[in-house]
């Protein structure tokens, strides 16, 4: 398994703020199961972030999700593409802003199952889409550095790889459907999106391929990446 270098928590942080790491990667490339596996194997000190798309229906979060999820579309498209980018991203902030006020004992570790770097991928693609002439990765990197106002970059980013044709059956067997041409596209794009990024800002993704591993043997390998983030974050404050 290729693992990149670890890179260093971000300093500057506020001294009881938890260690954040995102888990990224296509549909069906293991994110899911990895970020609950870690969160189980951390415990009670571990704050595990659903997927948006997997909360619950009785929430403000599922309330939107439920609103986007309206035409039946596996990527979330009303045909307002702006609309969606926004409603996606003002949930993200929203989640870094009820950690601070409904979690009176801060967590250790906040392991989050799908970041802002997802919105920002796929809602590019999508975005894109209606508008040929943008370049979907300009339209990334403009989403991310715009969201960086407002929502902490995480410690790490580990991005989940994996042979794409495998990562797309395996999603559609999950969600019991088959991928449009139109979905394959989004999620083609996604993967290209993410792979530039990760090339472009080393030191912020840690890339693990998912190739050939079983689900234990790759969510082992995310646990290192954090074990040896919480190490380097103590002796970070203890120096």
């Amino acid at each position: 398994m290729n693992t990149a270098v670890v890179p260093a928590p971000r300093r500057g942080l506020a001294p009881r703020r938890p260690l954040w790491v995102t888990i990224e990667g296509i549909n069906g490339v293991g994110k899911t199961s990895t970020a609950r596996a870690l969160a189980a194997h951390l415990g009670q000190r571990c704050l595990l972030l659903d997927e948006l798309t997997d909360q619950p229906g009785n929430t403000l979060t599922g309330d939107v999700i439920s609103a986007l999820s309206a035409e039946n579309d596996v990527c979330l498209r009303t045909g307002h593409p702006v609309a969606e980018t926004l409603a996606l991203l003002a949930l993200k902030i929203r989640e870094v802003e009820r950690l601070a006020v409904f979690y009176p004992i801060t967590p250790t570790v906040v392991i989050e199952d799908r970041g802002v770097d997802t919105v920002a991928v796929y809602q590019a693609a999508i975005l894109c889409e209606h508008v040929p002439e943008a370049d979907p990765a300009h339209v990334a990197r403009h989403v991310l550095s715009t969201m960086s106002r407002w929502r902490p970059q995480p410690d790490a980013t580990v991005l989940l790889t994996g042979d794409r044709e495998v990562c797309m059956r395996r999603f559609a067997d999950r969600i019991e459907r088959t991928l449009t041409p139109r979905d394959r596209r989004v999620i083609e794009q996604a993967d290209a999106l993410y792979a530039g990024l990760a090339a472009a800002e080393p030191g912020r993704y840690t890339v693990i391929d998912t190739a050939g591993q079983s689900a234990r043997a790759v969510a082992e390998a995310v646990g290192t990446v954090v074990q040896d983030l919480m190490k380097q974050r103590e002796a970070n404050r203890a120096a």
